[in-house]
């Protein structure tokens, strides 16, 4: 019997799904999770994917671990807890070409890519759905730029390593970026809530109005009168 898991490395705890998939099997729930954290410890902080294999008759555990997805290994990689929620305003990191390079090496034994040049194409795919940038370039850019071969030999190389220089570099630029992410979206908010203002000040405005013409029928009826 196999049962398929997603769980965060190192920190598997127990909860109403994992007792609804293991507790009819007959398994001791504690020992399976003690066991999965020992063997997962290695990418404590990510998600893995864990595979149980369980004998019906004796009911050991044996377990069985994946790499990462790519977007958590590009996480870890880039120390980012999470993606762009708007991945066209929002941009949540800077990559040099070397860490895509070290995630798509580290990911290609479980990949369908043929090379590492593929693999390091499905990797800049993921930084495209997270909003990360790479060498101060949209992802887009840089998948173009790949199939160009302008980063042929880095990949050839399979260089790994970001010199100090060209972190301070991309981060520098990555700063400029948020610095200008940070003043549209205070922007927005301001124009949001002028709009909110102008919507409640509308109707008392309306009132006004609807007051000023009845005081002045009333005024035509009484000169009539």
């Amino acid at each position: 019997m196999q049962v398929k898991l997603l769980v965060e490395a190192g920190d598997m705890k127990p909860g109403p799904a994992l007792s609804q998939k293991l507790g009819p099997l007959g398994v001791n729930i504690n020992q399976v999770i003690q066991k999965v954290n020992e063997e997962t410890k290695d990418f404590k902080g990510l998600k893995v994917p864990v595979e149980l294999n369980i004998d019906s008759s004796t009911k050991e555990v044996d377990v069985s671990v994946f790499s990462p997805p790519v977007s958590e290994l590009l996480k870890k990689e880039l120390e980012i807890e999470k993606g762009s929620g708007d991945k066209k305003k929002i941009q949540v990191a800077n990559a040099s070409i070397e860490q895509i390079i070290s995630v798509a090496k580290t990911k290609l034994p479980t990949m369908l890519s043929k090379d590492l040049k593929a693999a390091v194409k499905t990797v800049v795919g993921s930084c495209a759905s997270l909003g990360i940038l790479i060498e101060n370039k949209p992802a887009t850019e840089i998948e173009k730029e790949i199939d160009e071969g302008k980063y042929d030999k880095e990949i050839q190389e399979e260089k790994t390593d970001t010199s100090e220089e060209k972190k301070a570099k991309l981060e520098e630029y990555f700063s400029e970026v948020k610095a200008e992410q940070e003043k549209i979206i205070k922007e927005e908010e301001a124009a949001r809530e002028a709009e909110a203002e102008k919507a409640e000040e509308k109707p008392e405005g309306e009132e006004e109005e609807k007051k000023e013409e009845s005081e002045e029928k009333e005024e035509k009826i009484e000169k009539k009168t």
